[in-house]
C-alpha cells in the first residue's frame, strides 16, 4: 500500500467533496461520462502494464502507476475541475416493459396464456457519486448497505454515511494515521450499529444514530482487519494474520472462538442466513466452511470443509437466498472463476471461467440470478442467469476494477465502488414481486449492553 498516497488523503479530501453527484456532460441521454477516457495508446499502455504485473501469484493488487502517469492524471483532474453541488437522489424506478404478447398454446382455439415479459435491465448506472481516497485494495471490504437504507463507505481514514431515503451525507468517524486507514465496514442486522475494522488491528463499534463510539475490540488480531460479518450478537472478524475471531459484543471478554485454517490474509467472510455456517476465503487460495452445529466438543473450531479448487485469492462470497446450502465463490486474477458449492457435502457443483478477476458477488433476492463484479479488462458488472450461467447483461462505466458491491434493503438497487474513485448505482435487479416496507426495528438486546462495556 502506497504510504505517500495515504498521507495525502486529508489534503485530497479538502479539495473534493465525498459522495457528491457528478455533473458531467453525457454522450447521450442514457450515459454519464464520469471520467476522461484516455486515447488508444494510453489504453494499450494500461493493458501492457496489467499483463506484466497481474500474473504474479498471490498479488491481487497491481503495482501503482509511475509518477509521470500520476502527474498526468492530476493534471487532468485539475483541468476538469467540476462543480459538484447536489447530493445524489434516486430517480423513480425504470418504466415497466410493455405487455407481453399472447399466443395460442396449440392450433386449436384455446384461452391465450400470457408470456412473462423480459425484465428491462438498464445498461448504464443511474447515478454516480464522487468517492475520493477510496483505497484500491482487493483484500479490503469498504462498502456496505444497512437495513435502514443507509450506505456506509470508507474513504481513506474516514467512514461516510449516505442516507438513500433522504439523500443526506454525514461523516461517522475519521481515525488518525496511526490507526488508519479504515480497512472494513459492516452494518449490524439492526441497521443502526456499525462495525469498523482498522489497519492497526482494532475494531470499533459505533451507534450511527448518535454518532457515538460504543466500544473498541482489541486483542483478536495482530494486523489489519479486512473482513467483517455479523451473526446476531456475534461479530466475526478476519485479519491479515490469517485468524478468524468470533466476538460476543454483549460481554467484556469478547473473544469467544478463534478459527485457524488460513495461513494468509482472510479477505472474505459470510455467514449463512441460518447463522449455522460460515464461509471464509483467503489470499492462500483456500475456501473454508465452518459449521457451528456440527462442531465437536474436542475441537469446536475445526472446519467442516477445506476447499482448494480456486487457484487465486478468494474474496467474493455469496450465500444463495433460495437454497440454504448453496454458496457461490469467486477467485482472483490467477483464477477468474465463479464456483458453486454444496456446503453440506463440500462438492463443487459448477465452475465458470469469467475471464477476469472476480471482486464481488451478489444474488438477486427476487429472481434466480447472480451479479458479479470484475477487474481488467472491462471492469464490468455481469448479470448471470442461474443455473445455466448464461450472461443476461454486462454493465460498464467504471474505468478501474469494481472492487466492492452492496445491495439495497429492498433488493432492487446495487451500489458499486471501484478504483476509479467513483460510487455507482445500478437498477439491475428490478422491482420485487411483492413490495412490502419493513417495520422499523428496535435495537436488539445485545447492543443494550454496549454502553456499559468499555
Amino acid at each position: 500500500m502506497d504510504a505517500g498516497s495515504l498521507n495525502s488523503s486529508a489534503t485530497k479530501s479538502q479539495s473534493r467533496n465525498p459522495l457528491q453527484e457528478q455533473f458531467l456532460q453525457r454522450r447521450n441521454s442514457r450515459e454519464n461520462l464520469d471520467r476522461f477516457i484516455p486515447n488508444r495508446s494510453a489504453m494499450d499502455f494500461d493493458y501492457a502494464h496489467y499483463m506484466l504485473t497481474e500474473a504474479k501469484k498471490g498479488k491481487e493488487n497491481p503495482i501503482t502507476s509511475s509518477p509521470s502517469r500520476e502527474a498526468y492524471r492530476k493534471h487532468l483532474a485539475d483541468s476538469f475541475n467540476m462543480n459538484r453541488t447536489r447530493i445524489l437522489a434516486f430517480k423513480n424506478k425504470p418504466p415497466t416493459p410493455t405487455e407481453a404478447m399472447f399466443s395460442d398454446s396449440s392450433a386449436s382455439v384455446q384461452h391465450a396464456k400470457p408470456v412473462k415479459a423480459r425484465r428491462y435491465i438498464p445498461q448504464t448506472s443511474e447515478r454516480t457519486l464522487d468517492a475520493p481516497d477510496l483505497v484500491d485494495d482487493y483484500y479490503l471490504n469498504l462498502l456496505d448497505w444497512g437495513s435502514s437504507n443507509v450506505l456506509a463507505i470508507a474513504l481513506g481514514n474516514t467512514v461516510y454515511l449516505w442516507d438513500a431515503s433522504e439523500g443526506n451525507t454525514s461523516e461517522l468517524v475519521t481515525v488518525d494515521d496511526e490507526a488508519g486507514p479504515v480497512t472494513s465496514v459492516k452494518w449490524a442486522p439492526d441497521g443502526r450499529h456499525i462495525s469498523v475494522g482498522l489497519n492497526n488491528s482494532d475494531i470499533q463499534l459505533w451507534d450511527s444514530t448518535s454518532n457515538r463510539l460504543l466500544r473498541t475490540l482489541r486483542g483478536g488480531h495482530q494486523s489489519r482487519v479486512g473482513a467483517l460479518d455479523w451473526n446476531n450478537h456475534i461479530l466475526t472478524t478476519g485479519g491479515m494474520d490469517g485468524r478468524i475471531v468470533n466476538n460476543d459484543v454483549r460481554i467484556r471478554s469478547h473473544i469467544v472462538e478463534t478459527y485457524s485454517g488460513h495461513h494468509q490474509e482472510v479477505c472474505g467472510l459470510k455467514w449463512s442466513a441460518s447463522g449455522q455456517q460460515l464461509a471464509s476465503g483467503g489470499n492462500d487460495n483456500l475456501l473454508h466452511i465452518w459449521d457451528r452445529s456440527n462442531a465437536s466438543a474436542n475441537n469446536p473450531t475445526q472446519w467442516l470443509h477445506r476447499l482448494e479448487d480456486h487457484t487465486a485469492a478468494v474474496k467474493a462470497l455469496a450465500w444463495c437466498p433460495f437454497q440454504a446450502n448453496l454458496l457461490a465463490s469467486g477467485g482472483g486474477g490467477g483464477d477468474k472463476c465463479i464456483k458453486f458449492w454444496n456446503t453440506h457435502t463440500g462438492s463443487c457443483l459448477n465452475s465458470v471461467d469469467t475471464g477476469s478477476q472476480v471482486c464481488a458477488l451478489l444474488w438477486n433476492k427476487n429472481e434466480r440470478e447472480l451479479l458479479s463484479s470484475h477487474g481488467f479488462t472491462q471492469n464490468q458488472l455481469t448479470l448471470w442467469k442461474y443455473p445455466s450461467m448464461v450472461k443476461m447483461a454486462e454493465l460498464t462505466g467504471h474505468t478501474s476494477r469494481v472492487l466492492f458491491m452492496a445491495q439495497s434493503p429492498d433488493g432492487c438497487t446495487v451500489a458499486s465502488a471501484a478504483g476509479d474513485e467513483t460510487l455507482r448505482f445500478w437498477n439491475v435487479f428490478g422491482s420485487p414481486e411483492v413490495a412490502a416496507k419493513a417495520a422499523p426495528k428496535a435495537a436488539p438486546e445485545p447492543f443494550a449492553h454496549l454502553n456499559r462495556i468499555r
